[in-house]
């Protein structure tokens, strides 16, 4: 499912428009975007946690060349599911 299915299936169950979903769900995309940048964690009850992580710099290599290069440390967005996720799923 891409983002355009999941505002024609909201529109449908909801009654709203197409584009009041739309905004809606960019809004609350943006909000999730601007929490985790300022490095806070968005918890919804029942559904799961984003937050973000701390990945440590490392070595690697150049898939084409083989030559050894050096990965920074980086932070990245992670989603941890909740239970009634978890158990929807399973």
């Amino acid at each position: 499912m891409n983002k355009t299915d999941l505002v024609n299936n909201i529109s449908e169950k909801s009654g709203l428009a197409k584009k009041d979903v739309e905004t809606v769900l960019n809004g609350v995309l943006g909000e999730i975007t601007d929490a985790l940048a300022q490095g806070d964690k968005v918890q919804l009850i029942g559904f799961g946690t984003f937050e973000t992580r701390k990945r440590s710099g490392r070595s690697g290599r150049n898939p084409q060349t083989g030559t050894p290069i050096e990965i920074p440390e980086s932070t990245v967005p992670a989603f941890k599911a909740g239970n009634k996720l978890k158990e929807a799923v399973n």
